[in-house]
């Protein structure tokens, strides 16, 4: 859960996920040295992201110690359900051969046909330099693969899966399809956009949307830990009822201000 943390990377003097399960990785005596064993991450999610579809890996001379219900046990708000043995060479962030987003929009007042008539330009390879905070020495292309809209209820689902994502990327792929939803900007205007003959700087929206969905890799067996999953689902389900809770009392209090109109 991103909202628990500042981000994935490991930071100083506050709470990341990367920290959490490296200090949990140490404690239970699967690692020693991050360095010697070789371990990666599949990328970086920004503070209040979420991640389904994370990936790491590092060698280890004890196995047991880092099965997902061992690492879990040392754990909040942190679950890891399946693990693979994979050859010596495979990095979690350099043999992915893709990796799939999922952006949540509010979209009570959007045009859903507008957003995704405007998604399928994205389609393709692309110079995303106008939808990402610039990173030294990075290629600004990324090659989209499928782009899926989904309305359910006053929400828009977004969908992405590219060969890679940059920063910012998809938080301001969905800044841009908000725009076109409202009707404050077109088709035409997202081309141009593409092509570079517009250079117009966009905020993203929020983290909390936003979620990694997938990564994938080829050849890779997953072995899930039926344990481990179950009880993720058992935490998670609390959490659910939490915040649904909390959800249910904005909306008395919204209905109830409403009233005194």
């Amino acid at each position: 859960m991103g909202t628990e943390y500042h981000g994935f990377q490991i930071q100083p003097g506050v709470p990341t996920i990367e920290g959490k399960i490296l200090k949990a990785l140490r404690e239970l005596g699967a690692i020693k040295n991050t360095g010697k064993a070789r371990y990666s991450a599949a990328g970086r999610t920004d503070r209040g992201v979420h991640a389904l579809g994370q990936v790491i890996v590092f060698d280890t001379e004890n196995p047991a110690s880092s099965m997902p219900r061992a690492l879990n046990s040392k754990l909040e708000h942190i679950w890891a359900y399946a693990w693979a043995d994979v050859d010596s060479d495979f990095s979690a962030r350099r043999s992915a051969t893709e990796r799939e987003y999922r952006y949540m929009l509010w979209g009570k007042e959007l045009d859903v046909s507008r957003v995704e008539e405007a998604s399928a330009i994205l389609l393709g390879t692309h110079d995303f330099r106008n939808f990402i905070q610039a990173e030294k020495d990075r290629s600004t292309f990324c090659d989209i693969k499928r782009v899926s809209i989904q309305g359910k209820g006053d929400w828009i689902y977004i969908d992405i899966a590219a060969n890679r994502f940059l920063w910012h990327m998809v938080r301001k792929i969905a800044t841009a399809l908000k725009l076109i939803g409202k009707g404050e900007k077109d088709k035409r205007w997202l081309e141009k956009m593409l092509d570079l003959s517009l250079d117009e700087k966009l905020e993203p929206l929020d983290a909390q949307g936003l979620i990694l969905k997938d990564v994938k890799y080829e050849g890779i067996k997953w072995n899930i830990d039926a344990y481990a999953r179950d009880r993720a689902l058992e935490e998670l389900h609390e959490l659910f009822m939490k915040h649904e809770i909390a959800a249910k009392m904005l909306q008395e209090i919204e209905n109830s201000i409403s009233w005194a109109r």
